[in-house]
């Protein structure tokens, strides 16, 4: 089955307005990790997700349809391909950023567990029985992932 020239530019033009709003979407939310903003990441989160899943979709329709991408024109097929290569860049910077994030956070959680463990320290005091007094009980929960 081919498809014709008019479905093809509109398949292929939806996906690079999809990929370039993604693309935008991921810069912004890179610069709000590196100036920390934590507050703005949170506003758009739902629709980065759902603008993700969108784009998953569609690349994978455009990519099991080879006669939809070979129907388009040379110039969107190049569009397409310059907006995917930013897209690429842009998802890279935006994983460098939260991986950074991710390690500096459980950096922080790991020294504060490590100073309440600390404080708490080993018993020095018997009581009036000869007993060693118990340390203190406090829960310290270390979650791995942030």
């Amino acid at each position: 089955m081919s498809a014709d020239p008019q479905t093809a530019a509109f398949h292929v033009r939806r996906l690079i307005d999809l990929t370039r709003r993604l693309t935008a979407r991921l810069e912004t939310e890179t610069e709000a990790f590196r100036d920390h903003r934590a507050k703005d990441l949170l506003a758009g989160q739902a629709e980065t997700q759902e603008m993700a899943n969108v784009y998953r979709r569609e690349s994978a329709q455009l990519k099991s349809r080879p006669d939809v991408l070979k129907a388009a024109t040379v110039g969107d097929r190049m569009e397409l391909i310059r907006a995917t290569e930013l897209f690429e860049q842009a998802l890279s910077a935006h994983a460098r950023v939260v991986e950074a994030a991710r390690t500096v956070s459980e950096g922080l959680v790991r020294t504060i567990a490590a100073e309440v463990a600390g404080q708490r320290g080993n018993p020095s005091a018997y009581g009036a029985a000869g007993q060693a007094h118990a340390p203190n009980a406090t829960a310290v929960a270390l979650n791995r992932t942030a």
